[in-house]
């Protein structure tokens, strides 16, 4: 698995389940802020703009219609880094389902579009509310270094909030400093109770 922990590497990375195992890379980005438009309801999850320009970059969430461009984001990500994937219209028929069951959105950016999250909900133990877990990250090496990555970020917690979930989890490698000083800013915490509790992990295996 390559792994640079060369924290200005304008390259982004994402836990890839069943593919590939928990890693994340991050480009640095301008920081921007997230402006939330109209109804919960409506296609447009946010509109975020940069401090630096008038550029807009638009995060919206898919639906049934965009499933090709969803499943050629991730076919694509995969082969960037040279791992097995399923073709692009059998991850396209997967991602329709997954959005037929009611569990899963998926958020897209940019025109292209350029860039995605997937977020997959679960019922809380500990509470009558929704948990979050962000499954992907992506944005198309064209892209980056232009705050996508961010700004899917910020409209994926505006979703998961959407979706009454009271909490949001992901994973990412101890060296993508890029990546966890990005998740750190927004708030996410590797330490049990935040501030200094114990450092926690993430376990898995193939069954």
């Amino acid at each position: 698995m390559r792994i640079d922990p060369d924290p200005g590497e304008s390259e982004f990375d994402l836990i890839r389940p069943g593919y590939r195992r928990p890693r994340r890379r991050l480009a640095p980005t301008t920081p921007i802020q997230l402006a939330v438009s109209g109804a919960s309801t409506g296609p447009t999850i946010a509109t975020v703009r940069t401090m630096k320009s008038s550029d807009n970059l638009s995060v919206r969430r898919a639906d049934l219609d965009d499933a090709a461009a969803v499943g050629q984001l991730l076919h694509d990500f995969n082969r960037e880094y040279d791992e097995p994937t399923p073709p692009p219209a059998e991850l396209a028929e997967r991602i329709q389902q997954l959005l037929g069951f009611g569990d899963t959105v998926v958020l897209l950016a940019g025109a292209g579009p350029d860039g995605l999250a997937v977020l997959r909900f679960r019922p809380a133990i500990w509470s009558s509310s929704q948990e979050c877990y962000l499954a992907e990250l992506y944005v198309a090496p064209a892209e980056r270094g232009h705050g996508l990555g961010r700004a899917l970020m910020d409209a994926a917690m505006e979703a998961a909030r959407e979706g009454h979930a009271d909490r949001m989890d992901l994973g990412t490698s101890e060296t993508d400093f890029v990546a966890r000083r990005l998740y750190e800013s927004l708030g996410f915490t590797n330490r049990e109770g935040g501030g200094q509790g114990p450092v926690m992990y993430v376990y898995e295996r193939e069954l």
